[in-house]
C-alpha cells in the first residue's frame, strides 16, 4: 500500500524535493541503505540557528516509527522510518521492574507483545488503574528487563493493519539505550545526526511506584551526549510537571503534549489543579508553557476541530497564538486509513482502506503548523514536499 500511495505523486523540479520524493517512493517494501542525498537535502532546508530550528518545515515525525507498516516501537519500525527519510523518529518510554527504560506506547503490553502465549508469565496477568482507567493485562513494571527480552513484539491493531502481522515476532522490545546506540550507528553511516522525539509515559503513576522516568532518562541523555540545547532530540510528555522536571535536569528541547480541550493532564488531576487543556491553549496558558518548553504537541482536533459528522470545521487560532508565545507546534497524528481520517477525506466504506491522506495533510499544513506526527512517513514526506514547493 505504501508504494501504491507514493506512486500517486511525481517528482518536482527542486533538487531537495527530488531527494525527499525518492526516499518516500521507495516505500515500505524496500530496505534502503544510506540515503545520503536525503540527509543533505533535509539539511539545506534549515534556517541556520542550530538545533531543532534547522529541521525542515514542515517537519515529519515518524509516530512510533513507521508504524503504518511495521509493529510500533520496534527497531524495524524505527529503521524503516529512517530509511524513508523521516526527519524525526518517536519513542515512548516506560520502565521495567528493575528500572530500565523500554520503548512501548503503554506499560500494558498485552496487545503489543506475545506475552499471553508465555505460560511462565500467566500469573502476572492483573488489573491495574493507570491514570484513572482500569486495564487488565500484563505490565512492564512487573517484568525485569531480562524477562521482557524473552517476549516478541506484534502488531497492535491487526484488524486495521493486517499486513503488519507479517512481522509479528520478528523483533523484541527495545530499550531506549539500544535506540540511542542504533541512532549513533546510523548517524555515522549517514554522516548526520539522527533526531528522536522521546515521550515520558504516565510519569506520575510511575513515580508513585518508585520508578520515576525523568532521572534515568536524563542520565541516558547525558551518557550519549543528547542532553544539550542543540541535541538532536525532543523530550515530550502529556504531563507538564514531567517537562518541568526534565528542564531542571537537561537542556534538550522540550514539548508539552495536549489532548482534548476538555481533558486535564493527569498530574493536574493528582495535584488538584483545575486547569484543562482548554485553559492551557489560551494565550496565558501558552505563555506559561513557554517558560519551560520550546513547543507543544496538540491533538489535530485542537488545530481544526471536527464537526458532529466527523468532517473538519473552522481552524482555531492556536497556531498563531502558540507562535506568538514563541512555541513550535508538532500536532498528532495523521494516518492514511479511513478510520482515522476526517470524514471529508475518506474514500469508500472500508475503514482499513486508504483515504485522501494527501488532501488532509495539505489542509493541516495550511494552518501554519511546524510539523506533524504520522504513522506513514513516506506519505507525510510527499505531502510536505508538495507544500514546501508551492
Amino acid at each position: 500500500m505504501a508504494t501504491q500511495e507514493s506512486g500517486q505523486q511525481q517528482p518536482g523540479t527542486s533538487r531537495g524535493r527530488r531527494a525527499v520524493l525518492g526516499a518516500a517512493m521507495l516505500g515500505a517494501g524496500t530496505a534502503v541503505v544510506g540515503l545520503p542525498g536525503v540527509a543533505r537535502a533535509d539539511q539545506r532546508h534549515g534556517h541556520g540557528h542550530g538545533g531543532f530550528e534547522d529541521l525542515p518545515k514542515p517537519t515529519v515525525v515518524a509516530h512510533r516509527g513507521a508504524s503504518g507498516y511495521r509493529p510500533e516501537h520496534t527497531l524495524g519500525s524505527y529503521q524503516l522510518a529512517l530509511d524513508m527519510g523521516a526527519h524525526v523518529i518517536e519513542q515512548d518510554v516506560v520502565p521495567t521492574k528493575d528500572g530500565h527504560l523500554v520503548c512501548r506506547h503503554e506499560n500494558d503490553i498485552t496487545a503489543t507483545t506475545d506475552v499471553a502465549a508465555h505460560p511462565e508469565f500467566a500469573s502476572r496477568k492483573t488489573t491495574k488503574t493507570v491514570d484513572g482507567t482500569k486495564y487488565t493485562g500484563w505490565f512492564t513494571e512487573d517484568f525485569t528487563l531480562a524477562e521482557l527480552k524473552t517476549l516478541r513484539a506484534k502488531e497492535r491493531i491487526p484488524g486495521t493493519r493486517q499486513h503488519n502481522t507479517l512481522y509479528d515476532g520478528r523483533w523484541d522490545v527495545p530499550t531506549l539505550e539500544e535506540v540511542f546506540q542504533w541512532a549513533e550507528k546510523q548517524g555515522r553511516k549517514r554522516g548526520r545526526q539522527i533526531w528522536l522525539h522521546i515521550e515520558t509515559k504516565h510519569p506520575t503513576y510511575f513515580r508513585k511506584l518508585g520508578l520515576g522516568l525523568e532521572e534515568p532518562l536524563a542520565k541516558l541523555l547525558r551518557r550519549y551526549g543528547r542532553h544539550k540545547k542543540h541535541s538532536p532530540n525532543f523530550l515530550q510528555s502529556f504531563e507538564p510537571s514531567s517537562i518541568q522536571r526534565l528542564a531542571k535536569l537537561v537542556s534538550a528541547p522540550r514539548v508539552v503534549l495536549l489532548s482534548g480541550a476538555a481533558s486535564r493532564p493527569w498530574d493536574f488531576v493528582e495535584a488538584g489543579d483545575p486547569r484543562t487543556v482548554a485553559d492551557l491553549i489560551k494565550p496565558e496558558g501558552l505563555e506559561w508553557m513557554a517558560g519551560y518548553a520550546q513547543g507543544i504537541g496538540p491533538t489535530l482536533d485542537l488545530i481544526i476541530p471536527r464537526k458532529a459528522d466527523g468532517s473538519l470545521g473552522t481552524p482555531t487560532t492556536l497556531v498563531e497564538d502558540a507562535h506568538d508565545a514563541g512555541l513550535i507546534l508538532h500536532p498528532y497524528t495523521m494516518r492514511n486509513e479511513n478510520t482515522f481520517l476526517p470524514a471529508d477525506f475518506r474514500k469508500g466504506t472500508d475503514p482499513a482502506a486508504y483515504g485522501d491522506a494527501f488532501g488532509a495533510f495539505k489542509t493541516y499544513f495550511e494552518t501554519g503548523i511546524d510539523g506533524i506526527f504520522s504513522d506513514n512517513p513516506d506519505t507525510a514526506l510527499l505531502a510536505a514536499a508538495d507544500f514546501a514547493d508551492r
